[in-house]
């Protein structure tokens, strides 16, 4: 990937996206997915690196003496409230992370394409504190920043393993922004509200439930961007259910892009969740490379419509 072309499908990352010392899976499967990505190029697709999120957009939807504590480290359960630990470059980690989606969500509005960040780590975060593995809520962050840009609707299709109700609190009195959001695990769960629609799913209806959940999005024509955390964690080894395999969540990739063109929506993507608990690391960047490669995909199928 030479990152002086400019991609048809850019993905935001930089090595300080995995800055930090924490050994979690949302910390470094990033660089794992962009090192099988230098190994086995996906046609169109392109690193980018991204302007990292400022103090103020990070202080415009968190409190900011939580911001300043992962900035500092002090005080250290604040500073570490995510569950991913601290350390002095904590901050460039979580602000190179959240400024990708941000950046994914700008490009993708102002192209009326298709773009991602290789960000994880979101959609758990609180005004106050981090949770769930999660210090800054990017996916608020990025909306926010789109609808400044005109956008005047960002739609947020969270189909994590786990409940974005960290997202839910963060957008309750913020006009233009709503969600909908397929979970197949408990955690981070919140009352379904008109703007922010919680669906639970298991391994026998799971696709069922996606294609529902995304037919009752309201007015989907007047959506100006889509952001689609793409969480791989509902897989039956990565922490989610059983009967929700590999396949499966290919064909979800597929639906949700399919979705997003038939009403021509500009879609920006994040990896979101995604665990070794019952698999290797390489089998997760495969999940996780799905997305990817159902992007690309959708991407060329836009532009052969075009021609």
């Amino acid at each position: 990937m030479n990152p002086t072309t400019v991609p048809v499908l850019p993905l935001f990352w930089s090595p300080a996206y995995t800055a930090t010392a924490s050994a979690r899976e949302t910390v470094t499967k990033s660089l794992h997915l962009v090192e099988d990505l230098e190994r086995r190029p996906v046609a169109g697709v392109g690193i980018v690196a991204p302007t990292p999120a400022t103090i103020d957009e990070v202080t415009a939807v968190h409190d900011a003496a939580f911001v300043e504590a992962v900035r500092t480290g002090e005080p250290r359960r604040l500073a570490a409230s995510a569950g991913i630990g601290w350390d002095d470059r904590l901050w460039d980690s979580v602000t190179a992370s959240t400024g990708g989606v941000r950046d994914a969500v700008l490009s993708a509005w102002r192209t009326g394409g298709i773009a991602g960040s290789l960000s994880s780590g979101l959609h758990h975060a609180r005004a106050h504190e981090g949770s769930g593995y999660c210090t800054f809520n990017g996916l608020v962050v990025a909306a926010r920043a789109a609808l400044a840009d005109g956008a005047g609707r960002v739609t947020i299709l969270d189909l994590d393993a786990h409940c974005g109700g960290g997202t839910a609190a963060l957008t309750a009195e913020l006009a233009g922004v709503d969600q909908t959001d397929v979970s197949v695990q408990h955690y981070d769960t919140y009352a379904s509200r008109s703007d922010a629609r919680l669906t639970f799913a298991d391994g026998s209806d799971y696709l069922d439930v996606v294609a529902a959940a995304m037919a009752a999005v309201p007015d989907p024509g007047g959506i100006g961007v889509l952001l689609y955390n793409a969480g791989m964690d509902p897989h039956e080894g990565a922490g989610g259910v059983a009967g929700i395999t590999a396949d499966v969540l290919a064909r979800r990739e597929r639906m949700v892009f399919d979705w997003a063109a038939a009403y021509d929506l500009p879609v920006a993507f994040v990896l979101a969740g995604g665990y070794t608990t019952g698999i290797a690391m390489d089998d997760l960047v495969a999940l996780h490379r799905i997305t990817v490669e159902e992007a690309a995909a959708a991407v060329g199928r836009r532009m052969s419509d075009a021609a």
